[in-house]
């Protein structure tokens, strides 16, 4: 997911660069979207990692 991030900040970069502003804003707000859903997923996974590995002691 965070490849995806990154792809669509770089078509954002690509696009503002080349003045195209409607496809630029598009893929920023889409880059913002998926980072956060990654953000979210990435906490979610290291507190689930940590109380799994508590139960194990």
């Amino acid at each position: 997911m965070l490849r995806w991030t990154v792809i669509f900040l770089i078509v954002a970069i690509v696009a503002a660069i080349f003045g195209f502003g409607g496809i630029a804003a598009g893929a920023a707000s889409i880059a913002k979207i998926l980072f956060f859903i990654f953000l979210v997923l990435f906490i979610v996974s290291l507190i689930m990692g940590r109380s799994a590995s508590r139960s194990d002691l």
